[in-house]
């Protein structure tokens, strides 16, 4: 039995009466694990949709918080969140290029978290927070990339109507590559040197605090001439003597 299919035609055929009784039956079966999350998701919106309808439906009370959908940021501190994930270079230009701004904040988050510890668990709404969106784009981003086979996704049930959050991993080579690529920025860069590098350092003027008798260093050195000098006619003499004898 196909519950999507059915839960489906049941909302769009029923009566508004008894959409509540068709609501009931989707998260029932949610729970049983025959539905997954953006299947109900969707139906769920289905439902909200025909019961939105005026004419037929009871007013809400006064002072009931409207509520919020879509990705659109409550705040301009969401949005400029939002525009700084996606502008942090988490994603390649090729892979970037297939998503929306709110989407490409939404992956730059989970390809941080990615980043440090090798796969994303964060719940949705913590994404959504840090990102600056709504949970629905979180899901939507999420599912996307899936499509487009980037990522995994691995749900992780605990009891019958309690989960863990998802684990998300990274398989898109292309975007693995990217990010270690972003790890070690300075990995290509040339050592520095100490000391200048090539350029020959240049002597300073250090002051001496005794003069500097060059004339008696040249004397001197001439008189190391003489003494060698003197040195080899002397052993010349010596030789010639030897010969002699």
């Amino acid at each position: 039995m196909n519950y999507a299919y059915e839960i489906r035609r049941q909302a769009e055929v029923a009566p508004r009466a008894a959409l509540p009784a068709v609501a009931s039956a989707m998260w029932k079966a949610f729970g049983e694990g025959h539905l997954s999350e953006a299947e109900t998701e969707a139906l769920s919106g289905l439902i909200e949709a025909r019961q939105a309808d005026t004419g037929t439906h009871a007013p809400k009370p006064l002072g009931t918080p409207r509520r919020r959908s879509g990705s659109r940021p409550c705040t301009d501190a969401s949005m400029a969140r939002r525009r700084r994930w996606a502008a942090s270079g988490r994603l390649p230009p090729g892979i970037a290029a297939r998503f929306t701004l709110a989407e490409q904040a939404v992956l730059a988050v989970i390809a941080v978290e990615v980043a440090k510890r090798g796969d994303c668990r964060l719940a949705v709404g913590h994404i959504a927070a840090i990102a600056g969106v709504s949970e629905t784009m979180v899901r939507n981003a999420i599912r996307e990339a899936r499509r487009h086979c980037l990522l995994t996704v691995e749900e992780r049930r605990l009891a019958r109507f309690r989960s863990d959050t998802n684990v998300v991993c990274i398989v898109s080579r292309e975007w693995c590559a990217w990010l270690r690529l972003a790890r070690s920025p300075e990995r290509g860069a040339a050592p520095r040197q100490s000391g200048g590098g090539c350029r020959s350092p240049q002597g300073t003027n250090t002051p001496v605090p005794y003069p500097v008798n060059l004339e008696g260093g040249r004397r001197q050195k001439g008189c190391r001439q003489l003494t060698n000098g003197a040195g080899d006619k002397a052993a010349s003499d010596i030789r010639e003597l030897g010969r002699t004898g």
